[in-house]
């Protein structure tokens, strides 16, 4: 038996413990890949205590995808080849229900208990030297090198919101309000909206330093609104922000925030808009989300919930970034070891600011 490297947490509160763990075998529908970079998430160390009460089958190798290059690919692989760069899409669909699949995301949580049976093969995730990949899941990067690789695992970062927009269908030309704007995600998404060609993004909050920064990078575009916390004033205010009617609201805001500061931001937008609702208003106890009625049903708003995004996104959005649309470079990167993981752990918690990564490279 081959060994490798790799993280493993044991139980919940504990730190990973660095060893020696099997190599993946490859089998039919499949792909090893050698991991070069895999990023932490800010809240990875809340994961790992419990307090996110995640879905996880202990013991586990943790790490939601990450860049690497192909080692071994199954029978029905066509396209890749060894030695390929590619990005590992850790969102794992079961393959025997298209149209309402199970899905576990891979090295990190699963959904239900069919996304449960889900993890129980692809549990095993990015914090090692080699992990086993659906082969739906491995999307090709062109040509990079080991240093870009870093970079590149903004790419999961920035997914998540493109997933909203792609529900909500944005279009060129639209405005956009991010609610959550000057959150690690959040900020994310003001520049895939921009990408994508919003006209304008309104993009509310209370540090200012980081709208701010948010015009710094992005011009004229970015329109900041500073909230107050009162429900009615900041609802007004976002929407002179606008300057003109709002065509779709993405909801990214973690689960401490108070639901009025959602709902403040979901009803600016105009009649027959669109509203994607990605945070966790509700997840941690507590009220939920409270929309009323005849509001929705009068002004025939479209209401999206939105986890994650659909199978095809990732090759759409490299395709951003290869055009020169979606910069990739805005991300500060600081780097760890395999070695170092729980020291990367604690430095992902306590530098979760906009368009930072903190990257394992094994």
């Amino acid at each position: 038996m081959n060994i490798m490297k790799a993280a493993v947490l044991k139980s919940l509160g504990s730190p990973l413990v660095v060893e020696n763990a099997p190599e993946p075998v490859l089998g039919t529908g499949e792909v090893i890949v050698d991991v070069v970079a895999t990023r932490v998430l800010s809240y990875m160390n809340e994961v790992f205590s419990g307090m996110r009460n995640y879905a996880l089958d202990l013991p586990i190798i943790p790490g939601p995808g990450g860049i690497g290059r192909v080692r071994a690919i199954g029978p029905d692989a066509t396209k890749l080849s060894v030695g390929d760069w590619v990005f590992c899409d850790p969102t794992v669909r079961s393959r025997d229900d298209v149209v309402a699949p199970d899905i576990a995301l891979q090295g990190l949580t699963a959904a239900g208990p069919g996304g449960m049976r889900l993890q129980q093969h692809f549990r095993h995730g990015s914090y090692a030297e080699q992990m086993r990949v659906p082969t739906e899941n491995v999307k090709k990067l062109g040509q990079i090198t080991s240093e870009e690789a870093s970079q590149w695992c903004a790419l999961g970062t920035a997914l998540v919101p493109y997933g909203g927009f792609l529900a909500a269908k944005l279009q060129p030309g639209e405005t956009v309000l991010v609610s959550g704007a000057t959150g690690n995600f959040g900020s994310a998404a003001v520049s895939v909206a921009l990408a994508m060609g919003a006209a304008c993004v309104v993009t509310p909050g209370r540090n200012e330093a980081v709208l701010a920064d948010l015009v710094r990078r992005f011009g004229a575009r970015v329109k900041p609104v500073r909230l107050t916390g009162n429900e009615d004033d900041d609802r007004e205010a976002m929407k002179r922000a606008a300057g003109s009617p709002i065509d779709c609201v993405l909801d990214i805001m973690p689960p401490s925030v108070a639901p009025s500061v959602v709902r403040a931001a979901v009803m600016t937008v105009r009649a027959y808009g669109r509203v994607a609702l990605m945070g966790g208003v509700g997840m941690a106890g507590g009220a939920g989300l409270e929309l009323p009625y005849p509001w929705i049903m009068r002004n025939c708003i479209s209401i999206h919930g939105v986890w994650m995004y659909p199978p095809d996104a990732a090759t759409r959005l490299i395709g951003l970034v290869r055009a020169g649309l979606l910069r990739l470079d805005e991300y500060q990167t600081t780097n760890f070891d395999l070695d170092h993981v729980n020291e990367a752990v604690a430095h992902a918690a306590a530098n979760s600011g906009p368009f930072k990564l903190t990257v394992i490279r094994p």
